[in-house]
């Protein structure tokens, strides 16, 4: 019996959607997974598909990233956990809809920390790892809304903008290295 190390990923909004995809992905390839997301109901389901039909070890995280330090309190409970991520898949963000200055503040604020703060913090956190391997994915889902001004959207455009700018500039930094920094449109 050879003792392998199965890839395991990190992923941001996997209670459905995307997420929800993209573990299934992972998992159908033998990835362990630890999923985030604020339902635990749903992640719950999840990690039990997962491990039933793939036989993959799945550590679920029920975490608000708008929280301030939610990306920190995750770092630290997946090295409790004892799991070493090898691949970053920051998918969690929403959007909504109306004009900027009749929209509540609140929205927008948790809109910011959920599609730019936690993501940007979960990579700082995670990258000197995957740097002192040498070896490591970060996937940010960005959106091809990133690529023009979005009225009636103005900060879930502006949001997705500054993914793409900073996923483009990390991508470019690693460039030495076995290390990818990809963008989702």
């Amino acid at each position: 019996m050879t003792d392998r190390h199965a890839p395991t990923a990190l992923i941001t909004g996997a209670s459905s959607g995307i997420g929800k995809e993209f573990a299934r992905i992972h998992a159908e390839h033998g990835g362990d997974a630890v999923i985030v997301a604020r339902r635990i109901e749903a992640l719950n389901e999840l990690r039990d598909e997962l491990q039933a039909v793939h036989g993959v070890r799945v550590h679920v995280i029920a975490k608000d990233l708008a929280e301030p330090n939610a990306a920190q309190a995750i770092y630290e409970e997946v090295k409790a956990a004892g799991f070493e991520i090898d691949y970053l898949i920051n998918n969690a963000g929403f959007g909504g809809h109306g004009m900027f200055f009749q929209r509540e503040w609140a929205h927008e604020q948790a809109m910011i920390s959920v599609n730019i703060v936690a993501l940007t913090q979960l990579c700082h956190l995670f990258l000197p790892e995957f740097v002192a391997r040498n070896r490591g994915c970060i996937l940010n889902v960005s959106s091809t809304a990133s690529f023009v001004p979005g009225p009636l959207q103005a900060v879930y455009y502006a949001s997705k903008a500054f993914v793409q700018s900073f996923s483009n500039a990390i991508a470019e930094e690693l460039y030495q290295t076995n290390v990818t920094v990809t963008n989702l449109m």
